[in-house]
């Protein structure tokens, strides 16, 4: 192995490109080596994307004790159009782990309020409960980090708990792809 010893690497023209090896090559950088970059970073770790926020567009109506898929359709975002009919759907390409929030508030009631995460349409076993004791708002919220396949997708349940009909307010369901 040869060692070129420099202290600046430039190109042959101004504002040229410099080429460090061939397609297929493997340019190691060795453990202690520091890498200070104060300018223009292209093609390094991967992107928190897809991603979306998505929020309350009217209050809606949950039944006593049933789990009602939360309506939520007013986008703030969605980075690759990945969210539709209130469901969160993994892109072709964007398999990996995803991290997500949901919150939902009830007004005026006493009573209880559980969230959950559904992944293709069954409960994933992730869940959040307040419970509250006076006549004020109660909300809650829930986040979870999930393995997902493409194709998959996730939805936002809420399931109240009052003794009457109630509405939920104020939901919000949003998602990133975990960088790994």
């Amino acid at each position: 192995m040869s060692t070129i010893e420099v202290n600046k690497l430039a190109p042959l023209a101004d504002n040229g490109t410099v080429t460090l090896g061939d397609s297929g090559d493997t340019i190691t950088i060795p453990s202690g080596v520091t890498i200070t970059n104060s300018g223009t970073q292209t093609g390094f770790g991967g992107e928190n994307t897809p991603a979306f926020c998505v929020h309350l567009d009217a209050n809606q109506a949950v039944s006593d004790g049933t789990a009602t898929k939360l309506t939520v359709t007013s986008e703030d975002f969605d980075t690759d159009n990945a969210f539709a009919d209130s469901k969160f759907t993994v892109p072709s390409g964007k398999a990996g782990k995803y991290f997500f929030v949901g919150k939902a508030r009830m007004v005026n009631t006493v009573g209880s309020i559980t969230l959950e995460f559904y992944k293709n349409g069954s409960n994933a076993g992730l869940q959040f409960r307040s419970q509250s004791y006076s006549t004020t708002y109660e909300s809650a919220i829930v986040t979870a980090i999930l393995n997902l396949s493409v194709g998959d997708y996730i939805e936002l349940y809420g399931t109240q708990v009052s003794g009457q009909a109630n509405d939920l307010t104020s939901k919000l369901f949003q998602g990133y792809k975990i960088i790994t």
